[in-house]
């Protein structure tokens, strides 16, 4: 194994010098990187003609196309339809390897990921175990955070992989249909509540999209209940819905939700998620009201995945609170310039080198142009290193930021500078979404769902699959139903006892009690 580079310290008065790099036995480099996702893809992608020997690990066989993931939440397009496999995406570069794996820990001193055995026994304590690198590159993206509730997760998925899209798609059309076959009015009413929890893009586009479900592809399909009947509710902390986009955006987001019939409370926040019911909290210390809702969607919050803590332990980097680690203006950890760290796990909060870059408010935020930047520099940075060249400061350039809000509406920050709304903003976010799609086919299919959709108003993959319920929430909901039927059922007449039957249960008294075989009435604590 190849020695750790020396980290030169730079004169102030002279020119900076270049990083040693190091090489296998073979004298290849080899840069190691962890997550598939936005950043790990065009590091990947931009090292594809470098003498270098790059290996990809992800938990996952492919790369999640994750802005339109609530397309998948809401049946609009199908999983296939925003996924791509790794495999399939790196066959023809031929200095990649792509392994299926979890990272799990890091040694830098010997400079090898270590990765876990325990999904897959037949490689436990084998050479894949341990996968030494010369560049380490670590991506490996963010979780949802509940804010230390972490209870609240059954009860409110948020949205970050397919698996959780497949979930909220179930547990939205799973609504619909318990709605359709329940009598009692309020819990029919609770089943055709949806709560998101946070007013940012995914809880602006899921909300609009799940009016839409309601308000058109549904409203032909049920004898029972009114789909349009349906309530959706944002509760947002902020002051107002998309809190990071121009004031103007805002409004006018906020405006077309509430003609769809969205219910937005600004400055309130959720303190409590059960299987029944949210309760909401205003921050004007107004009392907390309590919300009958069987459908929670959580997009509020989120933190880094744990190997920002490994890395940072191993490292003694520092976080910050959302588990994020503070990184240099080159995207490398201090002291460590052969560790990267990109995406939604890095803390980036440098002020621009270039005076035309406008400075960020904090940290920049974790989105996929962000990444994708990232990713482009990181490769730029280890073809110089080969060539002997310096690094240079990340310059991150704010191309803008989109939110479909439904039908031909949706709102747009250009470069920070513009504006857009409505039925043109609309066509720019379906241009640009369809060109990052990775793999023609995929892009194909996708604007062939979006045309067939926007003709018909149908949703194609309104498909539910698992389990009826999970299995935390079925034990608390039949509680709480039984206990909202017992609430709204009328109280009954006794009737009045004839002298016969008072006579009967006389005779009763006297005679030998048989064990009594009938079933308990509802209520009495007993199971029928």
């Amino acid at each position: 194994m190849s020695a750790q580079s020396a980290v030169v310290p730079v004169p102030p008065n002279d020119r900076p010098r270049a990083v040693p790099l190091t090489h296998s036995p073979e004298g290849r480099h080899r840069v190691v990187v962890i997550g598939g996702g936005f950043a790990g893809m065009n590091v990947v992608r931009g090292l594809r003609k470098s003498d270098v020997d790059v290996t990809l690990i992800d938990r996952r066989n492919h790369h999640l196309f994750q802005p339109l993931l609530y397309q998948v939440a809401t049946g609009s397009l199908s999983p296939a339809n925003i996924a791509a496999p790794l495999r399939g995406m790196f066959d023809r570069q031929s200095n990649t390897t792509v392994l299926l794996g979890e990272a799990v820990g890091f040694d830098v001193e010997r400079r090898v990921v270590k990765l876990s055995g325990e999904k897959n026994p037949t490689t436990a304590g084998g050479p894949h175990d341990e996968i030494p690198y010369d560049t380490l590159i670590v991506a490996s993206g963010s979780t949802h955070s509940y804010f230390g509730r972490d209870e609240w997760a059954p009860y409110a998925p948020g949205l970050k992989t397919i698996e959780d899209a497949i979930e909220i798609r179930r547990r939205i059309l799973l609504a619909f249909e318990e709605a359709e076959r329940e009598s009692a009015p309020e819990i029919r009413e609770a089943w055709m509540t949806f709560v998101l929890v946070g007013g940012g893009p995914t809880g602006v586009e899921l909300a609009g999209s799940i009016a839409e479900i309601a308000l058109n592809t549904l409203k032909n399909d049920f004898r029972r209940i009114d789909p349009a009947d349906a309530r959706i509710v944002i509760a947002d902390g902020g002051d107002r819905i998309l809190g990071s986009y121009d004031e103007e955006l805002s409004r006018y987001a906020d405006r077309d939700l509430r003609a769809m019939g969205v219910e937005i409370y600004n400055d309130t926040r959720v303190t409590e998620v059960t299987a029944t019911e949210v309760t909401l909290s205003p921050e004007d210390g107004s009392p907390s009201s309590k919300l009958a809702a069987r459908t929670v969607v959580w997009c509020a919050g989120v933190r880094a995945s744990r190997l920002g803590n490994q890395l940072a332990e191993a490292t003694g980097c520092p976080c910050d609170r959302e588990g994020r680690v503070k990184i240099e203006p080159t995207l490398t950890l201090p002291e460590r310039p052969e560790i990267f760290v990109l995406g939604d796990l890095a803390h980036f909060d440098h002020p621009p080198a270039k005076a035309k870059n406008k400075p960020s408010d904090g940290p920049l935020p974790g989105v996929a142009q962000v990444a994708m930047q990232q990713g482009k520099h990181v490769a730029g940075t280890i073809r110089r290193r080969l060539r002997g060249r310096t690094d240079e400061p990340f310059e991150y350039t704010n191309l803008g930021n989109m939110a479909v809000i439904g039908r031909g509406a949706a709102v747009a920050d250009l470069f920070g500078r513009y504006h857009a709304t409505g039925g043109f903003a609309w066509l720019m976010w379906l241009a640009i979404h369809v060109m990052y799609i990775v793999g023609y086919q995929s892009r194909l299919l996708v604007l062939i769902q979006w045309a067939y959709h926007y003709v018909t108003m149908d949703r194609g993959a309104r498909l539910i699959t698992g389990q009826t319920l999970p299995v935390q929430f079925q034990a608390e909901a039949k509680e709480a139903r039984d206990a909202e039927r017992r609430n709204a059922a009328p109280p009954s007449k006794a009737p009045q006892e004839t002298s016969e039957q008072k006579d009967a249960e006389a005779d009763e008294d006297e005679a030998p009690r048989e064990l009594d075989r009938t079933p308990a009435l509802a209520g009495s604590g007993a199971a029928g």
